[in-house]
C-alpha cells in the first residue's frame, strides 16, 4: 500500500503542473498569437475606449437604436452570470413574458402588428446576453430606428442589409445581424447627415 502512495503524489503533482498550468499557458499563448482578437473577447473600441464585445449584447433603449433580444440575466446583459428562464412552452411564467415583450415592442414601434414580430424580439435567448436579432427583427425596428435619427428609411434598410451575417459554412445556425455593430454604424450615418 505504501509503494503506491509515493507514485500516485507524484502523479498528481506532475498532472497538476501540466495540465493545471503548462496547458493552459500554451493555449494562452497560441490564441493570442494566432487568434488575437477573439482571444481578447472580440472587444469593440471606439476613440481609445471599450465600447462593448461582439459576442455580449448590451441593453438599449433609445428609440434611436435598434434593440436586441429581451435578456433573462439581472440585471439585462448582466456579462458576469449567464441565465436562461428555461421555461417549457406551456409555461405560464413564459406565456406572460413573451405578452409583456410584445407588447413592448408594438408599443415601440407604431404601426407594426403582433404577426410582424419575430420570436426573436420577444424570447429571451438562451444565454440572456445575445448580441444578434434576426434580420426581420432588424427590418421591423427600421422605421422607428430611421424617424428618430432623422434619417431616410432606404438609408437604414441598407445599413441593416449591409450587416446581415451569413450561416457558418453556410449550413449552421441561422442569418443573424448584430445590434451593437449595427447600432454604431446607425450612430456614423447620423452623425453624417448631422442627425
Amino acid at each position: 500500500m505504501k509503494s503506491h502512495i509515493g507514485p500516485a503524489i507524484r502523479l498528481l503533482l506532475l498532472s497538476t503542473v501540466v495540465l493545471g498550468l503548462i496547458y493552459p499557458l500554451v493555449m494562452t499563448g497560441l490564441a493570442q498569437l494566432i487568434f488575437p482578437s477573439q482571444a481578447d473577447g472580440s472587444l469593440i473600441v471606439r476613440h481609445g475606449r471599450v465600447i462593448g464585445s461582439r459576442w455580449i449584447g448590451q441593453q438599449f433603449t433609445s428609440a434611436r437604436f435598434f434593440q436586441g433580444r429581451p435578456s433573462a440575466t439581472t440585471p439585462p446583459y448582466n456579462g458576469s452570470g449567464s441565465a436562461a428562464t428555461n421555461y417549457g412552452p406551456t409555461n405560464p411564467a413564459l406565456i406572460k413574458e413573451v405578452r409583456t415583450n410584445l407588447a413592448a415592442v408594438l408599443k415601440a414601434n407604431p404601426g407594426v402588428t403582433a404577426s410582424q414580430v419575430p420570436p426573436s424580439l420577444v424570447e429571451s435567448s438562451d444565454s440572456g446576453q445575445d448580441p444578434d436579432i434576426s434580420p426581420a427583427g432588424a427590418m421591423l425596428q427600421v422605421p422607428r430606428v430611421a424617424k428618430a435619427n432623422h434619417l431616410p428609411g432606404a438609408a437604414v434598410r441598407h445599413l441593416v442589409e449591409t450587416h446581415i451575417r451569413g450561416r457558418f459554412l453556410g449550413i449552421f445556425g441561422n442569418r443573424y445581424v448584430n445590434v451593437l455593430e449595427l447600432n454604431l454604424a446607425v450612430q456614423a450615418l447620423a452623425h453624417g447627415h448631422g442627425g
